[in-house]
């Protein structure tokens, strides 16, 4: 079964009246954990959309640029959308269970809120109410304000990201413990340490730009002052 079919399977379930404490508890295995980021994207993604006053056709788009869906799931993927707006559970109420799932602070939350961000940016400007939106989403996810202000200094377009702030390090932080920062980024973001810890194979491409930023940002501090 794809998981696509096992999204929508899940979702008919919320949608008739399961409850998510029922659905989440039976996605804690790990294969099944994938199909649990997913629905929260989606969820958390379709209300994100609406923090503005409006969802936007380029934040649809956007989704479809995270989690890579062939043609022939297209049928499966547009149930998906349509169970979902008619879902009327609140953002904080899916953020609590994907927090008891996977725990606080854990690093597939803050893939999670990569994705948010990706389909927050994609009009070209990262609004006040989605920021918000985030920030609460982060912090019922257990991250730090300085994971959030990392994770967000590599996102928000009209933002200069200092260097030290995309790696998670002070100014100042002696070289070897910045090129040990570096290296565990990543290797956090290795595909097969994604999989392992729940992120869909589909929503890989979370990886390709935030690796780039991380590496871009090596390469700045490693260079030294102008």
């Amino acid at each position: 079964m794809s998981i696509w079919r096992r999204i929508a399977d899940a979702i008919a379930a919320l949608t008739s009246g399961e409850g998510l404490a029922k659905v989440f508890d039976s996605l804690r295995t790990p294969p099944e954990r994938s199909v649990a980021f997913a629905i929260a994207v989606i969820a958390l993604g379709a209300k994100m959309a609406k923090a503005d006053g409006q969802v936007k056709r380029v934040e649809v788009a956007a989704f479809r640029e995270v989690f890579f869906i062939p043609p022939r799931e297209e049928k499966n993927a547009a149930r998906v959308f349509n169970l979902a707006r008619q879902d009327v559970a609140g953002f904080d109420e899916y953020a609590r269970r994907i927090r008891a799932m996977f725990g606080a602070g854990h690093p597939t939350l803050g893939d999670l809120i990569e994705g948010l961000f990706h389909i927050a940016v994609s009009d070209g400007k990262l609004h006040p109410a989605e920021d918000s939106f985030l920030a609460q989403v982060a912090e019922i996810f257990g991250l730090s304000a300085r994971d959030y202000h990392r994770i967000r200094a590599r996102w928000d377009p009209d933002a200069d990201p200092d260097p030290h702030d995309v790696l998670g390090v002070a100014p100042g932080t002696p070289m070897p413990e910045i090129r040990a920062a570096w290296r565990e980024l990543v290797r956090e973001n290795h595909p097969d340490r994604m999989m392992a810890r729940g992120v869909p194979e589909e929503a890989m491409r979370l990886a390709e730009s935030r690796l780039i930023a991380i590496n871009r940002a090596w390469e700045a501090v490693s260079a030294g002052p102008p």
